[in-house]
């Protein structure tokens, strides 16, 4: 009876279909337990025996265990791995290989074998490896974990790790596209206006080599201003289908990591034929715009040209000079025009200010590194006019471009901002009733109703407000189509200004060209490519990240040992403690909650309200100004922590 087969499989079905059970995914912990967190919310205990049959991260479903009073789950089915493609460390002991994954949850070592095409010899201990997990007990006919490394990222004595490890992390490229020097310039149909003679100037940061953006400015008659932008058109070099037109569109941006980039074209074309190198003839698409005295954008006209760029100039210097502050002065003609661009940016600002919307100020912080890559300083950069004088000129231009192409081909490469995301917004309108802003729920989606909303909320000035409702709030996407853009307040907004660095703009360039050729519009561009351009710009962002953190971490690393205090600003409240951005620097660290008192029960943290209370009493509140000291900075995590000062 045993041996019917049938019978035994539906006598352990009925007991699989009669067993509590729930799905979820794991979290470990550094005790050897871990927790099933369910999509809901709910939190399962799973004890160390269990816990060594899973992996952080691991999706699974698990079965419910009742002793007495106390309920546990013991994982079964593993819906998803936790773990793919993934960064480690090699652990040589005795003869053995092993790995261990780069994330704060894994601490165990995993058995790992060589791929065949990689010489066993050249991976050492400590080193630096890209791995796959190949082997998992959960999954069928496979009894315990096993991993395979796939490519050595860098050895451990490398001093480039963070920045090899992190575009590794990311399967970003480590370098710029190679390609030879014969690049002809293609033009075919296209004619092109001489602007040699005209005094075009560029603003870039002093160590700039990819200027792709160089403004000439008149002073109107009738009031206002004439703006020529005139931009780097790699598209004049580099043809549609080309092997690094599908490159570019590969990389999609280049990436931008404190010493150093990675560009999206070859640097011969990036750094050199395109850019806008003072005393250089460069092949140009303009856009030649009237801007009102009230700051209003008037009547456009894009076109081809070739251009010189007669000044190359620095944020820092161009400021100085505007604000009295430098013996340095450009010549007489640059100088009028730089006058003039800066009553143009303050017209166009009180203007956005009025009908759209501004983006509120905040630094940048730069790193001074050495040769080795370490630390020397960072630096905090304000956003000054002249900083302010480019981003209005690009922001109208593309406001001008995204006009042409929405009216002229239909479609194009377009940024669009939904402020919140449709499925958050009935949450979102219900946050903002509980704080007694009554609004209408059409305020949060339509772009003409959310301007006046977002500026009664600025005018309220309460950081703890602004900081909760960007839970609700939405992410730039890149669409085919046309969209609002509600961060900017515009109607619609796609970006050409930067091509030598963004292939989106590569895109626009050569629809506007069909225009100025009178040419029939391409097909629009794919649903496929729109998607991973936002996926691109989000790797490039978090690499960017990524590289700050670890450098944070060796650069305050004394400052932890010295418990140094910093002012810093609360950014986000969790269930564990305080992320807080230190206002020197820009580094982020962690309070957790035991650090907040010595008695974690008297800390309640309400992470949904970001309120912290201590004793009963509110002590901490999203947004709020905040005295702490630096404790602990962990590079094998790349994390710093921190406690209140008081």
């Amino acid at each position: 009876m045993l041996q019917n087969n049938a019978l035994l499989a539906q006598l352990k079905q009925d007991i699989r279909d009669n067993t509590p059970r729930v799905e979820g995914v794991i979290k470990a912990t550094e005790k050897g337990f871990g927790f099933l967190e369910t999509d809901n919310g709910e939190s399962y205990f799973v004890p160390p025996p269990a816990m060594k049959q899973v992996l952080h991260g691991d999706r699974v479903e698990a079965v419910v265990k009742e002793e007495g009073d106390k309920t546990s789950v013991e994982p079964d089915t593993l819906l998803e791995a936790g773990l793919d493609r993934f960064i480690a460390r090699v652990q040589k002991r005795e003869g053995r290989l092993g790995i261990v994954p780069d994330h704060p949850a894994f601490k165990q070592a995993l058995k790992a074998r060589i791929k065949r095409d990689i010489d066993e010899n050249a991976i050492g201990d400590g080193d630096w490896v890209v791995a796959r997990l190949v082997r998992h007990p959960l999954k069928p006919d496979d009894r315990a974990f096993f991993t395979q490394i796939d490519e050595l990222v860098a050895k451990s004595d490398d001093p480039a790790v963070p920045w090899r490890v992190t575009l590794a992390r990311h399967a970003l490229e480590q370098a710029s596209p190679e390609a030879g020097d014969d690049w002809p310039l293609r033009d075919e149909g296209l004619d092109r206006e001489d602007l040699t003679d005209e005094p075009f100037f560029t603003i870039d940061s002093e160590k700039t080599r990819d200027m792709d953006d160089a403004l000439r400015i008149d002073s109107r008659a009738e009031g206002g201003w004439r703006l020529t932008v005139a931009i780097a058109d790699p598209t004049a070099y580099v043809e549609e289908n080309h092997a690094i037109d599908h490159e570019a569109r590969t990389r999609a941006f280049t990436v931008y990591l404190p010493g150093q980039n990675v560009t999206m074209l070859p640097e011969v074309l990036a750094d050199d034929l395109c850019s806008l190198w003072e005393g250089c003839n460069r092949p140009v698409l303009a856009c030649e715009l009237n801007v009102e005295a009230d700051g209003s954008l008037g009547d456009y006209r894009f076109f081809a040209a070739t251009a010189r760029s007669h000044a190359k100039l620095a944020y820092d210097a161009v400021s100085d000079w505007l604000e009295g502050q430098s013996e340095w002065a450009p010549d007489t003609t640059i100088g009028e025009q730089l006058k003039a661009l800066r009553d143009l940016t303050e017209a166009r600002t009180a203007w956005r200010e009025e009908h759209a919307l501004v983006f509120k100020d905040r630094p940048d912080y730069v790193f001074d590194l050495d040769e080795a890559g370490n630390v020397l300083n960072i630096r905090t950069e304000e956003r000054r006019i002249a900083n302010r004088m480019i981003e209005e000129a690009m922001i109208a231009a593309n406001a001008c471009g995204a006009d042409l192409l929405a009216d002229k081909i239909g479609h194009g490469i377009f940024n669009v901002h939904r402020a919140f995301d449709p499925e958050k917004a009935e949450a979102a309108h219900e946050f903002l009733a509980d704080q007694n802003i009554e609004v209408e729920r059409e305020a949060l989606l339509e772009l003409p109703r959310y301007r006046e909303l977002k500026r009664e909320l600025e005018n309220r000035e309460d950081p703890w407000l602004d900081a909760r409702l960007r839970r609700f709030q939405g992410f730039t996407s890149m669409s085919a189509q046309p969209g609002p853009h509600f961060g900017l307040g515009l109607s619609a907004y796609a970006t050409w200004t930067s091509p030598i660095r963004k292939y989106g703009d590569m895109v626009n360039h050569r629809l506007i060209k069909r225009v100025l050729k009178g040419e029939n519009a391409p097909a629009e561009a794919s649903q496929s490519l729109t998607e991973q351009l936002t996926e691109r710009r989000r790797l490039n962002r978090m690499a960017e990240r990524d590289v700050k953190d670890w450098l944070y971490v060796r650069y305050l690393g004394d400052a932890a040992k010295q418990q140094q205090e910093f002012d810093a600003e609360i950014v986000a409240i969790n269930r564990g403690g305080l992320r807080v951005r230190l206002i020197d620097n820009g580094a982020t660290a962690f309070v957790p909650a035991p650090l907040i008192h010595s008695d974690r029960d008297k800390v309640v943290i309400d992470d949904k309200e970001g309120r912290v209370q201590v004793e009963g009493e509110e002590r901490f509140k999203l947004g709020d100004a905040i005295r702490v000291i630096l404790t602990e900075a962990r590079e094998d995590t790349r994390s710093l922590v921190a406690r209140p000062a008081a």
